[in-house]
């Protein structure tokens, strides 16, 4: 049956693209068609999805996040069971090192770019990618729908201006919604209007969840690996947008965790939050 599943999407694939519709793919081994499954959705542009296309897609991609394991909150310890920490604030925290397209959360937060299209570079290792890819191709519909609702009132050459946060559903993932937010690129020194740009990216998403009622929220290291802002000033800036945030909204929400997919990040968010710990 996941083979059936995985043909199928592929052919349907290769079916609905001009460039690729003739690729040879019968002596592929499994983890070479997903590849090439992924790297078809990667590259479409939006538009003109089939019922058949779609339905395919869906049931390929819940066989997916079947085989990888969606994690619940209640697996994730919070500040106070992973450091200590004796403060309401201790068990609204937690830091989550993993693939983030499992988390069973109120919402995650995309890095997206200002086109907010998603990564068109097959199998890219960006969030972006990660988090369109395993949430499906309807994820780029609805966010081109956002974009081309907003350039028909600021113009054809409008942009998702840096520090804002767009809520779309969240399709395949097992999360409630993806959060997307712009962040700053670090072309070359560190400025403090760039640390103001990526401290508006955590308090955006964190009033977009207090406005929706959404009550549990996972970042991303947003801004981070190609947009170049340095890792240790950019957890800094998160945890103190999110402990001061929480500190006049606390009922608002039930759970922030920070989720990091590199030991250098998770060493960085560790010290930081054992540090916080310590002082509550």
């Amino acid at each position: 049956m996941k083979q059936i599943k995985t043909d199928l999407l592929l052919n349907l694939l290769k079916a609905d693209s001009a460039d690729y519709k003739n690729l040879e793919t019968k002596e592929y081994t499994t983890p070479q068609k997903k590849q090439v499954i992924r790297s078809l959705m990667n590259i479409r542009m939006p538009g003109g999805l089939s019922g058949a296309l779609l339905s395919a897609q869906d049931d390929y991609l819940r066989q997916e996040r079947e085989e990888k394991g969606v994690v619940t909150l209640a697996e994730i310890p919070t500040l106070r069971e992973q450091f200590g920490g004796q403060t309401t604030l201790a068990d609204k925290l937690s830091l989550w090192k993993g693939d983030i397209t499992r988390l069973q959360a109120g919402a995650i937060v995309n890095a997206a770019n200002s086109q907010m299209l998603g990564c068109f570079i097959p199998c890219h290792r960006c969030i972006d990618n990660a988090i369109h890819s395993a949430a499906g191709m309807q994820l780029r519909e609805a966010c081109s729908h956002i974009m081309q609702e907003k350039r028909m009132r600021y113009g054809r050459q409008y942009e998702e201006p840096v520090g804002t946060a767009t809520l779309t559903k969240a399709y395949n993932l097992p999360c409630g919604y993806v959060i997307h937010t712009v962040g700053p690129i670090v072309y070359g020194t560190l400025t403090d209007a760039l640390k103001e740009d990526l401290r508006r990216c955590y308090e955006s998403v964190l009033n977009c969840c207090a406005e929706n009622g959404i009550r549990s929220v996972a970042f991303c290291c947003i801004s981070t690996g190609e947009f170049h802002f340095p890792n240790e000033e950019a957890a800094q800036i998160a945890v103190k947008a999110v402990t001061d945030f929480l500190g006049t909204h606390a009922d608002t929400m039930e759970r922030v965790i920070f989720n990091v997919f590199k030991d250098s990040d998770r060493e960085i968010y560790e010290e930081l939050l054992r540090t916080l710990a310590a002082d509550m």
